[in-house]
């Protein structure tokens, strides 16, 4: 469980540092999100998943 609070601290840190650091990137970014297809975003998003995961395994392994 504590990996898990961990793991979305960091999330919560990246996220940060592009908000934080980069507003205006932040705003493109969202800008381009809600003008990609529903089915490239899922597509992206297990992509994410995927890289996560083995990214996971990796570190455990």
């Amino acid at each position: 469980m504590s990996d898990l609070i961990v793991a979305m601290g960091l999330v919560l840190v990246i996220e940060g540092l592009i908000y934080g650091g980069f507003p205006s990137l932040a705003k493109r970014l969202a800008a381009e999100v809600l003008s990609m297809p529903e089915n490239a975003l899922r597509a992206v998003g297990l992509a994410s998943i995927a890289v996560g995961v083995g990214l996971v395994w990796l570190a455990r392994g």
